[in-house]
């Protein structure tokens, strides 16, 4: 740990002064100025590196009891161990900002390569930033924890009625064909959200301050560095990519509609407008899986049922786990440690309230691998199991680097791992290991593609506002008085959908998004989206396979896991751009694959088209 040694000052009283000049034979002559400290020496490179790794361990030390107690208020929630978590979180942010603002020193200095990086990434490594006032720092911490707490102990109550959490109030949205018990459980859960907007803008207000203090415009200029990108180009990059997937966006956006419209009808779901965001299947309309029974192809074979298969094998939690974790052991991964199947939080506990939302955890930043979720025996369970999976066996696989390379080259690529062994979930592999005892024919990859394009291609809007959102919101483009409508104005000019009844800024919609209440950047899940089908495309050239795209899997692949394995180890030590040339042979994000994956679905869903009107 590096110690600071303050100078010590000693003054003489007053009287004494006087009195030792009284004495003083022959009379003093005027004394000259007394002299100002001595000029700090010029930083070096040596010093550079003293710094970087004393910073790096004491960070490792205080990341670790900020990891503890932020597990214990997650998964106990509690006035205490909110309270906890706070003073935990307020000294980690305290000292990284401290330390953040000391690197500053070392700026222009020709450093090694290794010493170099970990300073410039000590400044973008925080997410709120802390302004350098502890009392303000406190503030911080306290709202960040608060704001979770609230979410994750979010309850809907209607008059007469027995309360609802979200997995409850989620139900209603995934299984009912309702119009008003749907409109019902999508307002219910936003009550949760309207007692946010004070706090989160007084959060906005302080981790402004913060991230100006080392001299970003705003939160959302350092969100932004992480990529490691110039100026503007990060928001350039997003619009490239959306512009080469809307159209397939568009296409599925059109058909749910014409279904919907079929279902509804056209007073409930009129045509070219956007559609009722509560009748999409999901929450936050991010995910229209739940739809697949209305808008499914009506000539396709018909397809398995995971979530019946998985009850009827008798699946528990643990075994949807462990089935995650041999999918990494088959590309040569070591399994698990014991401490994980010991401290993972798996299924919701009857006692307490928990956060649920899945997330994968590294503790000491070492071996302490942690996932947190409340499993139900499902098939969105199983694949989210598969990708929390691949954020611990990426945390593992770089954990011997220094602690400031201790993550991925950008936000997207952690993401991206864990959904890219999700792709690899396919019908071949479900057949390995005995959830799928013949395969399905070729004339139902239709109904396959359709089913994952409403999970993931559905996704890419909503992946790309929530951040479109809150840069405008940390920039002050978007000011306090009118957060809900340019969150409105964002959704349906991207995603094309409507809330089911009139909102006003007395809501505070976006609080109702995980993300927005815990402060967790969005922006990787919608590049996430793009790189996992680059990085799939590219495994599965390393395997050796040759079908269709989304008929792959590299489960079993030793060579698909040792190039894998590579691109983990590097962490953050290197720029993204050569991480994924490691993988792909590219230095360039691309949804051709994406394209490619869902080719045979975009030309049935142009020939269903035809005669609707499209777009909104």
């Amino acid at each position: 740990m590096m110690r600071i040694h303050p100078v010590i000052v000693v003054a003489l009283p007053g009287a004494a002064l006087a009195l030792l000049a009284a004495c003083s034979e022959p009379p003093a002559r005027p004394s000259p100025a007394t002299p100002g400290p001595p000029a700090e020496p010029a930083p070096t490179a040596e010093e550079a590196a003293r710094f970087i790794e004393a910073t790096e361990s004491e960070l490792h030390e205080l990341s670790t009891d900020n990891n503890r107690a932020a597990w214990v208020a997650s998964t106990y929630i509690t006035f205490d161990t909110q309270i906890l978590s706070a003073a935990a979180s307020a000294k980690l942010l305290g000292a990284m900002t401290r330390y953040a603002q000391r690197a500053t020193r070392f700026a222009g200095l020709d450093l090694p390569y290794d010493v170099g990086r970990r300073i410039d990434l000590l400044r973008t490594s925080l997410t709120l930033y802390a302004p350098a006032d502890p009392k303000r720092t406190r503030e911080l911490s306290t709202l960040s924890s608060k704001l979770e707490a609230m979410y994750g102990a979010g309850k809907y109550c209607p008059a007469g009625g027995a309360c609802l959490d979200l997995q409850a109030l989620s139900r209603i949205l995934a299984k009912s064909r309702d119009p008003a018990e749907l409109e019902r459980a999508w307002v219910g859960w936003r009550t949760v959200s309207a007692p946010m907007r004070d706090d989160f803008t007084r959060l906005v207000a302080l981790t402004n301050e913060g991230a100006r203090e080392l001299g970003f415009k705003d939160t959302g200029d350092a969100w932004r560095a992480k990529y490691e990108m110039p100026e503007g180009a990060l928001p350039r990059e997003v619009d490239r990519l959306w512009a080469q997937v809307k159209p397939l966006y568009d296409a599925l956006h059109c058909h749910v509609r014409g279904r919907l419209a079929a279902r509804y009808g056209e007073e409930v779901v009129p045509d070219a407008r956007p559609i009722r965001a509560d009748l999409l299947g999901d929450m936050w309309a991010q995910d229209w899986s739940n739809l697949y029974d209305l808008v499914a192809p009506e000539e396709a074979a018909p397809i398995y049922d995971l979530d019946a298969v998985l009850k009827e094998k008798g699946f528990t939690p643990i075994q949807m786990v462990k089935t995650g974790e041999q999918f990494f052991v088959s590309l040569g991964f070591e399994p698990l440690p014991a401490t994980f199947w010991e401290r993972s939080l798996f299924v919701k506990p009857a006692d307490r309230d928990v956060v649920c939302h899945a997330s994968a955890w590294n503790i000491d930043d070492e071996d302490d691998l942690r996932i947190k979720m409340c499993i139900e025996i499902t098939a969105d369970d199983f694949q989210t199991i598969h990708h929390e999976l691949g954020h611990n066996f990426y945390q593992r696989a770089y954990n011997q680097r220094p602690l400031l390379y201790r993550d991925s080259p950008n936000p997207a690529f952690h993401e991206a791992l864990g959904d890219v062994i999700g792709l690899s979930v396919t019908s071949e592999y479900l057949q390995r290991i005995g959830l799928v005892s013949e395969l399905p024919p070729p004339s139902s990859d239709l109904s396959l593609l359709l089913r994952d394009a409403l999970n993931k291609v559905a996704f890419l809007p909503f992946g790309l506002l929530v951040d479109r959102w809150r840069w405008g919101v940390f920039s002050g483009e978007i000011p306090p008085s009118e957060y809900n409508a340019a969150w409105w104005e964002l959704r349906a000019r991207y995603q094309g959908v409507r809330p089911p009844v009139p909102r006003s800024e007395a809501d505070f919609d976006p609080g109702a998004k995980y993300h927005v209440a815990a402060s967790v950047p969005y922006i990787r899940y919608f590049l996430a989206h793009v790189l996992q089908f680059q990085i799939h495309r590219a495994l599965c050239e390393e395997a050796g396979y040759r079908g269709p795209l989304h008929r792959c899997t590299i489960h079993g692949s030793a060579r698909a896991g040792e190039k894998l394995r590579r691109m983990m180890e590097m962490g953050r030590s290197r720029p993204w751009p050569e991480a994924l040339e490691v993988v792909t042979g590219s230095r360039q994000m691309d949804a051709t694959a994406m394209l490619d994956y869902f080719a045979p679905l975009k030309e049935w869903l142009d020939q269903e088209n035809r005669g609707r009107t499209c777009g909104w």
